[in-house]
Parts: C-alpha cells; sequence; structure tokens
C-alpha cells in the first residue's frame, strides 16, 4: 500500500525547470536580464495555453462531429461528464487508422476530447469509456495548463541558451569584470536545453500517471484502461503516426506514444512504460495502491 504523490512531483518538477530558467537569465549578462527572461516565458505560455485546443486539433486534422455520427462516444462522454458535474466537452475524430486519443482545452468549459478512427475501431465500449474517462481527468485537472508552461519554459530556455552559446562565442558587451566566463556560458547553453527537455518530460509522464489513476476512480473500473492501453500499445505499433512537427508537438496529449518504437531513454520518452501503467491500474483494481 503507498502513493505515488504525483502532484508533489509536478510541483517540484516545475521548480526545477524554473530554477533552470533562472539560471540561464542569471549567467546572461550578470544576472540583469533575469527577470526579462521570467516574463517572456509568462507571456509565452499564456499564448500557448490560450490556443492549445486549435492547435492540437489542428495538427491531427480532426473533425468535429454529431450524436448522431459518434453515439457510443457521446453517450460516454456525457455519462461521465456529468457524473464528475462537468460540462460536457466538444467531440472530435481524427481520421487516421493510428489508434489513439487526447484532450485539448484551456479549461473544462472550454475543452475538446478528439479519438482516432483508430481507436474507435480496435477498442471495446468498456475500454474506450476507460480512455475517455483518462482524457477527461487531463482537462479536470488542468493538465493542458500544465503541460503548455512546461512546453513553453523549455522553448525559452533553448531560445536563451542559442543566445548564451552566441555570446560564449563571440564575448559579449561590457566591462571584463561584468562580463561572464565564456567556458560557464557555453557550458549552460549545451546542457540547460537538455535538463529543461528531461523535466518537461518527466512533468508529462507524471501527469499521464494521475489521469490514468484519476480517470480510473471516474469510470470505476481501471481493469478497463489496462485492457485498453495494452491494445494501444499493439495498435501503434501496427499503425504509427509519421513523426511530423506538428504532431510531435501535439503527441504529449496523446494517451499513447503515437509514433513507432525506437531504442531511447526513457528520459526522453513522453509517455510512461505502457506496463508499468498497466501494472498500476491492475494494483488499484486489486487493492494495492490508494491515494
Amino acid at each position: 500500500m503507498h502513493k505515488h504523490f504525483n502532484g508533489l512531483k509536478t510541483v517540484l518538477l516545475f521548480g526545477g525547470i524554473w530554477a533552470v530558467l533562472l539560471a540561464v537569465g542569471a549567467l546572461v549578462a550578470g544576472g540583469r536580464f533575469i527577470w526579462i527572461f521570467a516574463l517572456i516565458g509568462v507571456g509565452t505560455t499564456a499564448y500557448g495555453y490560450w490556443n492549445s485546443d486549435k492547435l492540437a486539433i489542428r495538427a491531427m486534422q480532426a473533425y468535429p462531429v454529431s450524436e448522431a455520427q459518434a453515439p457510443a462516444m457521446y453517450r460516454i462522454v456525457r455519462e461521465l461528464s456529468t457524473s464528475a458535474g462537468k460540462p460536457m466537452p466538444a467531440l472530435y475524430i481524427s481520421p487516421t487508422q493510428a489508434p489513439n486519443a487526447f484532450a485539448t482545452g484551456r479549461n473544462p468549459s472550454h475543452a475538446a476530447v478528439c479519438c482516432t478512427e483508430g481507436i474507435l475501431q480496435l477498442l471495446d465500449e468498456r475500454e474506450l469509456r476507460g480512455v475517455l474517462g483518462h482524457e477527461l481527468m487531463h482537462v479536470y485537472n488542468r493538465d493542458i495548463l500544465t503541460s503548455s508552461i512546461a512546453a513553453a519554459l523549455a522553448g525559452i530556455i533553448t531560445s536563451a541558451a542559442q543566445m548564451m552559446m552566441f555570446f560564449g562565442m563571440f564575448g559579449g558587451g561590457g566591462s571584463d569584470d561584468d562580463r561572464p566566463n565564456p567556458i560557464a556560458m557555453l557550458a549552460m547553453a549545451l546542457l540547460a536545453p537538455i535538463a529543461a527537455t528531461v523535466i518537461q518530460l518527466a512533468i508529462s509522464r507524471t501527469r499521464e500517471y494521475d489521469a490514468d489513476e484519476d480517470g480510473s476512480k471516474l469510470t470505476g473500473d481501471p481493469l478497463a484502461l489496462a485492457s485498453a492501453l495494452q491494445k494501444l500499445e499493439d495498435g501503434v505499433a501496427r499503425a504509427p503516426l509519421a513523426p511530423e512537427p506538428k504532431v510531435v508537438n501535439a503527441s504529449h496529449m496523446m494517451i499513447a506514444n503515437p509514433f513507432r518504437a525506437q531504442d531511447v531513454s526513457r528520459a526522453f520518452s513522453t509517455h510512461p512504460p505502457t506496463q508499468e501503467r498497466i501494472k498500476r491500474l491492475q494494483g488499484m483494481a486489486y487493492g494495492q495502491i490508494r491515494k
């Protein structure tokens, strides 16, 4: 019996990514631009958060569907959103055989849930209910805001690192006393983007675990989601999405990694290992995990 403390982990990870951002700002021009970097990060986050639904829907070429077009999807989402006491999101279908689903939108009143044609054909209704419960909890837990902030901060750190690379190679202005050590600037320029990316992806994996657990509590059926995840892993192996840039940028929102499996470190994965997720869900079902 144990708790995973996913919320606390997310807070600590965000503290880490902000520390990297402020360290970069402190090193550039001796710290005079530290608050500029912070303000840019806030502004970029706000833009990405406000437009998150449009960007993800467009990336997957999804179209809105009526209840007559997707009766099972509508029935499940209506039942779950009513049970949660939340407004029903808009529903979309993406015309691809790659099995997947995602939720997006800045809050429960401005949210969308999208399933691919592939996932609707692959899963039975019980498994689809588990997946949709997972996606709704991403909305209710404000995970779109969380991922928008993490992505924006990582992007600002990467841009600042490129600036430091320039200053480190060609020197900056000011006196020798004000000018930072060029070796330190080059080291930070190389390491900061890697650190920011690793933290961003760790946040994404933590939120996936939370959505698995909270979504299973909403549906009351963790084994349904476990069964769906196994089918999705097998289905993605047969029909992966092409790693186009716009799809890559939206991939962290999807319930399963949409691309062909690669030999990459777990630290650079947007999703937790499927078997670990299934193990946790089975633990919930058999009373081995309690929040």
